[in-house]
């Protein structure tokens, strides 16, 4: 199910034909005070372009309609694939090349789909921008609008950097931050004041450096505007999620402090599920635990394309019929605790022959994910057990185990209840975030920013063996290249500027 893309003429960035368009007016034709003023008469006059964020964060991604492309979810779990937590124990199917890395090259589907799905974010974000002078606005709504534009871009921004680019040289703890290394271009809003010299300048690949400091101004302008906003559904933004944001992208830059206090300050409102609530699905974006997540309707819904048709193996989707049914890695499976109530998210080695889908019956299946008829499970994008792990992380970083642990208790209260330590190190952390985020799209991530490798290939292995191969870290196959379309449609990025790529299956 690889694709290939053919030349596309277009812009500088390319975004997809088919995406979806805001049904407002043009904001380079609206902009500024009389922008803001017709916005404070009727609020709902940037309410659809808000809805569009979102919107697209669920959509196909321009990569034609694929079952593997259903916005941001789609990207994590695909890149979850290439990792070694979650084995593929049905039919050698959905997520074959992502799980061999065999899917990076610059004319394939998925460097295409990434790019064209977080730059078209970008896009959007900038677009509201527009729409606002160089003065902020007064009102609290209008502020948090203007909020999750600048939340959203440095989002984007941060997956960008770990997508076409090995963030790090060395192994944790001693892995540094590749601060010189060719990123990603930097695309601006007028809001921005950037002169055209400067906009030219910066449509290129700057340096990791050059796009962190764009996203640091971008999520201390994001958590000023939101203070004080209230937003109309999970769905959106709030001041809690960009922190969240802010957290997640200062634990990839190793700046552990701002880490710590931006995570502490996310949990602020959210608490943690309990053993049934452990247990219910996690479908449900209303759920005190979620931070930020998508609340499906039967409008929004894509049925076999979407995130629980591939990751429940109890729904009627691929998972549940057996094509790809997702699997914990027994070695990770054989580190939970029997007293850890998450070890119940999955089969036993003896599988479970009742259950009534075929996925659900494989030995250490996934239970983790639920189904709802209609297909109205909610995506969920943040929890505060997330924000709760990136605090004790950053302070283990920081030798500060005891804390770590203290940090780590109320977490561990609800999953397992004989932990009792005192005391937690950098891998205990590690350890806990790979069992307690299972499948929800961070393996990937956390294995670049560490500067790890995989390997499938033990004695015992559960992992199909068209999949039992190791990649050590930093290989060229975690790489993605720049997709086609980009290299022949922005001058600013050569040829000789492409990232490195092979096919997988390196060992």
């Amino acid at each position: 199910m690889k694709k290939y893309f053919a030349i596309i003429a277009s812009a500088l960035i390319v975004f997809s034909s088919c995406e979806k368009q805001f049904e407002v007016q043009d904001s380079s034709v609206l902009s500024g005070p009389e922008a803001i003023e017709l916005a404070e008469q009727d609020p709902e006059f940037l309410v659809s372009y808000i809805n569009g964020f979102y919107s697209w964060m669920v959509e196909f991604s321009g990569s034609g309609g694929s079952h593997d492309d259903f916005g941001h979810l789609s990207i994590v779990y695909n890149t979850d694939m290439m990792g070694l937590d979650i084995a593929i124990c049905g039919s050698w199917n959905w997520g074959t090349y992502d799980i061999n890395h065999d899917y990076g090259a610059y004319n394939y589907q998925r460097p295409y789909q990434l790019w064209n799905f977080y730059y078209t974010l970008i896009k959007k974000c900038n677009e509201v921008m527009n729409f606002f002078g160089e003065e902020d606005p007064s009102a609290v709504s209008l502020r948090g609008y203007l909020g999750q534009a600048y939340a959203l871009r440095a989002f984007s921004y941060t997956y960008l950097l770990q997508l076409f680019q090995d963030p790090v040289t060395g192994t944790t703890p001693n892995a540094v931050l590749r601060t010189d290394a060719p990123a990603v271009p930097l695309i601006y809003s007028a809001r921005d004041g950037k002169t055209t010299e400067e906009v030219d300048a910066m449509s290129g690949r700057n340096t990791f450096a050059d796009v962190m400091a764009q996203i640091e101004l971008d999520l201390d302008k994001a958590i000023e505007l939101l203070d004080g906003y209230v937003r109309g559904s999970k769905n959106e933004v709030n001041l809690q999620v960009a922190q969240g944001i802010a957290a997640r992208y200062y634990l990839l830059t190793q700046q552990w402090d701002k880490a710590a206090a931006a995570a502490k300050a996310a949990q602020s409102g959210f608490d943690i599920m309990d053993e049934a609530r452990l247990k219910s699905g996690f479908m449900e974006v209303e759920d005190n635990e979620v931070l930020w997540g998508f609340n499906h309707t039967t409008e929004t819904q894509t049925a076999f394309a979407s995130f629980f048709s591939h990751m429940s193996n109890d729904s009627a989707g691929y998972g549940g019929v057996g094509q790809s049914v997702h699997c914990i890695d027994r070695s990770l499976y054989d580190q939970i605790p029997d007293t850890d109530y998450r070890k119940g998210l999955f089969n036993t080695s003896a599988g479970d022959p009742q259950a009534s889908q075929t996925g659900a019956q494989v030995p250490y299946a996934s239970r983790k994910f639920g189904y709802k008829d209609s297909w109205l499970q909610d995506y969920i994008y943040m929890r505060n057990a997330e924000m709760i792990l990136i605090e004790a992380e950053a302070c283990a970083r920081q030798g500060r185990n005891a804390e770590a642990a203290t940090v780590l208790a109320p977490l561990m209260a609800k999953r397992d209840p004989a932990w009792s330590n005192a005391s937690v190190s950098i891998d205990d952390v590690l350890l806990q975030r790979r069992i307690e985020l299972w499948g929800e799209g961070f393996e990937y991530f956390d294995l670049r920013r560490n500067g790890l490798g995989v390997n499938r290939k033990y004695e015992g292995t559960n992992h199909l063996a068209a999949a039992q191969y190791a990649f050590p870290a930093h290989g060229i196959s975690w790489n993605f290249q720049i997709p086609k379309q980009e290299l022949q449609n922005n001058p600013h990025i050569t040829e000789e500027e492409q990232n490195e790529w092979i096919t997988g299956t390196e060992e």
